[in-house]
Order: C-alpha cells, then structure tokens, then sequence
C-alpha cells in the first residue's frame, strides 16, 4: 500500500508483505545433520510423570526392532533420563570427525542419545533452565548422526513446559502416543496433554494406558488396584483409540531395573506397530 509505515503490528490488512512476514510451523523444525536419514518419529507424551512413559517408550522401540526396522530412541527427558537403564547401556557419547554427535548402541542395535551418557556418574543432577534444555534437544536431533533410522521414538519429559514445546517445534513428528494410569487424576491431566498437541497440530495416534490391572497369579482374576479405568471415557470424548492396556507386570519392572528389557519378550505394545506402519 502507497501510505504503508512498514509497521504491521498496528495495521489490520493482509497484505503480502504482511503474509510473507508470518513465520509458518516448517520454519522452526530443525535440520537433520548431513548424511543422517530418519523415517518416522514419534513421540512418547504423558502429563504427569510416574506412568510410566520411558517404560512405553522402551517396548515400542523392542518392538520395532523385531519387526526389522533400524530403530532408534531419542531420550528427550533431560532433567529425569531413564531409557540407558532400561537397556543396560552405559558407554558414553562421543563424537565423529564430522562433528556429530554419535549414538550409543544396545546389544540388539538399537540406537540411542540421553544425557545420562554424557555425564561423568549416572547419578549428577541435571540443574539447568529451560534454553540450555532446548539446545540439547536441538543438539540431539540436530547435531547426531543418525545413519538410515526407520523409527525414532522420543521419550518426551512429562507436562507441557518448554521442553514438550521444543520437540513439538523443532522435530518433525508423525504423531504422539499419550501414556496414563488409571487414576481419574491422571484422566485429566492426560486431557491437557491431549489438547496441547491439538494445538500444536501434532497428530495424535492412541492412548496406552499403564497399570491398567494386575492379574492375579492363581486365578487369572484382573485387579483395579488403582481403581476403576477412565481410559475408554477420554477415548471417547476425544475420539482417540486406545492402542494397549499394559498391566502391572513384576517381570517388566525387573527387565527395566536388570538393563534386560530388550532381552525379553513382552507383547503389549506388538500390535501398535502394525498401526505405526500403516502412518
């Protein structure tokens, strides 16, 4: 326009130059690094933390694995990283002559980035605010060599602050799969985490729901030790299937606790892969 200040924020017109300033969602994703080709990543949400998220995140990616596919894990849960337990992996990060950020392996092939492996004791509390937070989500995404991944699952910290934010930003996800309990609690906040993505317009591919019931060992009996589930209740309100009702499993929590996770055989979360392959 011929009186145009350039200044848009007191203008109303959607004019070009206006339009062209607007900076799109594609705008904020980061590069992969050079050479490094990933496939599809999902994100693995919950919105409070203890329902077991890195747990859904570990079976997942041991399910992909048995599937075939070149699978890696990106530990996004700076402040509280538990995926290298899980799997018994304790070699540190180091970097390749190109500059990047080289992934640890599991036994199995699977490969991995969490800060765990890039302190001195496993046990250093992470202190930092929430920009240094963001680099190395970036770094991790960014700066790694992740050579031919088929599927990237990323172990998301819990809540909606600014490292959910960050990843939901800067990485290309294909969608996200929220864990919750059973707790009606937990049902609500679950909804936050659900509109969250919606508003970030990151698709949502189901629900798991985690400690769903404990089957009694003599008689088969499954028992709400939590309470009743509001699972089914949010599935429907929100039209999102449930993709898996995981139990309270003592050999799980053991295969966790042993780094052995990978070494066996839990079928939970088997059929979710057939939905992830069809994305």
């Amino acid at each position: 326009m011929s009186d145009c200040n350039y200044d848009c924020s007191s203008c109303g017109e959607d004019c070009p130059s206006r339009v062209e300033s607007q900076p799109s969602p594609e705008d904020f994703i980061q590069k992969l690094a050079e050479g490094s080709s990933v496939g599809k990543v999902i994100g693995i949400v919950s919105g409070k933390g203890g329902v077991g998220k890195s747990m859904v995140t570990s079976l997942l990616a041991c399910a992909s694995m048995r599937e075939g596919h070149r699978t890696a894990i990106l530990d996004g849960d700076i402040t509280g990283p538990s995926i290298p337990k899980a799997f018994g992996v304790t070699q540190n990060l180091v970097g390749n002559v190109e500059g990047q950020i080289v992934p640890a392996e599991t036994t199995c092939g699977i490969k991995m980035v969490s800060v765990n492996l890039m302190l001195a004791n496993e046990t250093d509390p992470v202190v930092w605010r929430g920009p240094m937070l963001g680099s190395v989500i970036n770094q991790f995404w960014g700066e790694t060599a992740w050579n031919q991944v088929d599927y990237m699952f990323i172990d998301m910290p819990p809540g909606t602050g600014d490292v959910p934010l960050t990843i939901f930003q800067s990485i290309p996800l294909d969608g996200i799969i929220v864990v919750a309990s059973p707790q009606e609690l937990v049902g609500m906040i679950v909804e936050k985490a659900v509109n969250m993505a919606r508003m970030m317009q990151i698709p949502i591919i189901g629900l798991v729901e985690n400690m769903s019931y404990l089957e009694c060992p003599h008689c088969g009996e499954k028992i709400n030790i939590f309470g009743e589930s509001h699972i089914d209740e949010i599935s429907a309100q929100y039209q999102i299937p449930v993709l898996a009702k995981i139990p309270v499993d003592p050999a799980l929590a053991s295969a966790c606790d042993r780094g052995k996770i990978e070494f066996e055989e839990f079928d939970y979360l088997k059929d979710v892969m057939g939905t992830l392959e069809q994305l």
